[in-house]
C-alpha cells in the first residue's frame, strides 16, 4: 500500500479516537493538515498561540477520554509549546505532538526549522520518534500512543519529515492498534503489611494525589472504614469529595486550613495515593508525614524518594486500593462514625468560613461570598479550570469540587496562562457540562487571546478574572519580607476591551451584594455559546492559610544570622517606608 505519511498519521489517530488537534499550520505541515481537514473523526482547531494549544491538548486529556494532541510546526511551533508539554509532563497528563520536521531527501543543511527537536524533546517528554519512512509511521504513533498513556502518563513528541508527509511510499499492511497490558498487582504480602499497618493505627489519614482520580469510589471506602480525614495534593483535589464528612482540605500541617491542620495533628500512620509528596503539595515540605507510611504510586521510583515509606505498593491506585479494601475488610472491623474525626471537621470548616465571612473586603468581592455563590450555582459536574497564583490558593482552601475530574490547574511546572485555553479544551471534550474559569488578571492577560478560540468554536465559558492589579501570590511573597513588590504591580488592562477583541460578553462584578446576580447572567450568556469575560473586583488583603504557613516554613529553615536580617530590614522598612 502506497500512501503520504500525512494520510497514514492522521488513519492512525483515527484509530487510537482522537477526536480533535490543536495547533497552527505551517510550511511543513500543511499536507498533514490537508489530511485532518478530510477527516470524518477528527477536527482540526486554530488556536492563537501554540502555548495555548498544549494547554487546551493537556484539558482535553484530564477531562475526558481521548489524548489530547498537537499538531504544530516543527522548531518555532514546539518552543512555543513547550510549556504546555512540560507541564503535561510534570503533571502526568497524556499528550500526543506531532510536528512537521525538515527533508531528509536533500543532503542540504540549514534548512528552514532546522533544530535537532529531539534533543530538545527529550527532558519534556516519555519518548521522542523522528520517522524515517512511510512503514514506521502507523506504528511509532500507535507506539507513542502506549508509552503516553502507559505507567506514569505524559507527553510523547513524534517528527514526520514534509517529505514524507507529501510523496505517498510503501507503507505495508496497516496494523491494528494493541493496547498495552494492565500493570502488575503489588505482592499479596505487602498488602496485608499495609492493612495492618493501616488497621494498628489510632488516628490514620488518607492524602491522595491526581494518580488517584479514578479512585473516587475506592478512597471514599477505604476512608469511611478506616474512619480516617482525607487531605488533597493542589492538583489531586478533584480525587476525593470535598462534601464528603472525612474530607480535611487541601495538605495538612502548617499551611492548610484549620479542618486539615486539626484533623492531622496527631496522623499515626498515613496512606498516600497518586501523589509524589511536591513542594506544592507538602507546602515546602512543611507536612508532617508520619513514619507509618504506606505510599501507593504506579511509578515505583516516586516511592520513598522525600519520606520514606513503610510499606511500597507500586501499581494503579484503582486496581491496588480495591485490593487493599479486601485485606482491610479480611483483617479487621469497619470502625465506627461515632469515633471518627467528622464533627471536629464540620466545626473547623464552619469556623473558618465566619473567620472569612467576617473579613472587612472594604467594598471590594469577598474570596468566601463568591466561591459560595459559584458553588451553589454551579452543577456538581461542572469543570472548573485554575490558573498559577494567589487565586489559586484561594481556590483550594474555599471552593468544594465535587465531582471527579472536575477541577484542574497547573501546579509542580506551575505555568501561569494555563486557565483561559485549558478551558477551551474541557469544553470541546465535555460539551454536556458548563465550565468556568478562575484566573488572576496577571495570568489572564498571558493567554486571554485564545478565548477568540472559544468564540469561534462556539463555546460559552465564563472567566471570572481576580483582577487586583498584583502578580499578587509573588507580591505578598515580597512584601512580607522586603516590604516591597518590584515588578510585581501590573498595568492597567481594560478587561472590557479584551472581551470586545475576542468576541465575549462583559460583566463587571463589582462588591458582595452583586456576586449573585452577576455570575446567574454570567451562565446564562454562557448557556448561549459565547463566552464571558467576567471582571472581578476581587480582595486579597486576607492571606491564605497555604501562603502564611509556607512562609513561616522556609523562613524557619534559613540560619539564625539570615532571619535576624530579613527581620531587622522588614522592621527598618516599615518604619522608613
Amino acid at each position: 500500500m502506497k500512501k503520504t505519511a500525512a494520510w497514514l498519521a492522521v488513519h492512525a489517530l483515527e484509530q487510537l479516537g482522537v477526536k480533535y488537534t490543536f495547533g497552527i499550520p505551517g510550511v511543513q505541515n500543511t499536507e498533514f493538515y490537508d489530511e485532518l481537514n478530510k477527516s470524518e473523526q477528527i477536527a482540526p482547531v486554530l488556536v492563537t498561540h501554540e502555548g495555548s494549544a498544549a494547554f487546551i491538548a493537556d484539558a482535553v486529556s484530564r477531562v475526558s477520554g481521548t489524548v489530547g494532541t498537537l499538531a504544530i510546526v516543527p522548531a518555532a511551533g514546539l518552543t512555543h509549546a513547550a510549556s504546555g508539554i512540560a507541564e503535561a509532563l510534570l503533571a502526568g497528563v497524556p499528550m500526543l505532538v506531532i510536528t512537521g520536521g525538515i527533508r531528509t531527501d536533500l543532503g542540504k543543511r540549514y534548512q528552514l526549522h532546522e533544530i535537532d527537536q529531539h534533543a530538545f524533546m527529550k527532558p519534556l517528554t516519555k519518548a521522542t520518534f523522528h520517522v524515517k519512512t512511510h512503514a514506521e509511521v502507523v506504528p511509532a504513533i500507535y507506539e507513542a500512543y502506549r508509552i503516553a498513556t502507559s505507567g506514569v502518563p505524559g507527553p510523547v513528541f513524534i517528527e514526520l519529515p514534509v517529505n514524507l508527509q507529501l510523496m505517498p511510499g510503501e507503507a505495508g499492511e496497516l496494523p491494528a492498534f494493541a493496547p498495552a497490558p494492565p500493570p502488575a498487582l503489588p505482592a499479596q504480602a505487602d498488602l496485608a503489611r499495609a492493612a495492618d499497618l493501616l488497621l494498628a493505627a489510632k488516628r490514620p489519614g488518607l492524602f491522595v494525589g491526581w494518580g488517584a482520580v479514578d479512585a473516587w469510589p475506592q478512597l471514599v471506602e477505604i476512608a469511611e472504614f478506616l474512619q480516617a480525614p482525607v487531605a488533597t495534593t493542589l492538583q489531586g483535589q478533584s480525587a476525593f469529595p470535598h462534601n464528603h464528612p472525612l474530607h480535611a482540605g487541601f495538605s495538612f500541617g502548617p499551611h492548610a486550613v484549620p479542618a486539615a491542620r486539626n484533623a492531622f495533628a496527631e496522623c499515626d500512620a498515613l496512606l498516600a495515593v497518586g501523589t509524589r509528596f511536591a513542594e506544592l503539595a507538602t507546602g515546602s515540605f512543611g507536612a508532617p508525614v508520619p513514619e507509618n507510611l504506606v505510599h501507593v504510586d504506579i511509578d515505583p521510583e516516586v516511592i520513598g524518594v522525600n519520606y520514606p515509606a513503610k510499606v511500597a505498593l507500586a501499581g494503579d491506585a484503582a486496581a491496588v486500593l480495591r485490593e487493599l479494601t479486601f485485606e482491610l475488610r479480611a483483617r479487621g472491623t469497619a470502625r465506627p462514625a461515632a469515633v471518627g474525626p467528622q464533627e471536629q471537621i464540620r466545626r473547623d470548616k464552619q469556623a473558618w468560613r465566619e473567620e472569612w465571612y467576617g473579613h472587612d473586603a472594604k467594598g471590594r468581592v469577598n474570596p468566601a461570598r463568591f466561591f459560595d455563590e459559584v458553588r451553589k450555582q454551579m452543577p456538581d459536574d461542572a469543570i472548573a479550570t485554575v490558573d498559577d497564583g494567589n487565586h489559586t490558593f484561594l481556590t483550594a482552601e474555599l471552593f468544594p469540587v465535587h465531582a471527579p475530574r472536575a477541577l484542574i490547574l497547573p501546579t509542580d511546572f506551575n505555568c501561569m496562562g494555563y486557565a483561559v485555553p485549558a478551558a477551551v479544551g474541557a469544553k470541546l471534550s465535555q460539551p454536556q457540562r458548563e465550565v468556568f474559569s478562575i484566573v488572576g488578571d496577571g495570568a489572564f492577560m498571558m493567554t486571554c487571546m485564545e478565548i477568540l478560540t472559544a468564540t469561534k468554536e462556539g463555546l460559552g465559558i465564563a472567566y471570572f478574572v481576580f483582577h487586583d492589579g498584583e502578580l499578587s501570590q509573588i507580591a505578598q511573597a515580597q512584601e512580607i519580607p522586603y516590604n516591597r513588590k518590584p515588578c510585581a504591580v501590573l498595568g492597567s488592562v481594560n478587561l472590557e476591551g479584551v472581551a470586545t477583541a475576542t468576541g465575549a460578553a462583559y460583566l463587571r462584578l463589582e462588591n458582595d451584594e452583586t456576586i449573585a446576580a452577576t455570575i446567574s447572567e454570567a451562565r446564562r450568556l454562557a448557556a448561549t455559546g459565547r463566552p464571558v469575560v467576567v471582571d472581578v473586583n476581587i480582595d486579597y488583603s486576607k492571606r491564605t492559610a497555604f501562603t502564611a504557613g509556607v512562609v513561616k516554613t522556609n523562613f524557619k529553615r534559613f540560619p539564625l544570622a539570615q532571619r535576624l536580617r530579613m527581620v531587622s530590614r522588614a522592621l527598618l522598612r516599615k518604619v522608613t517606608g
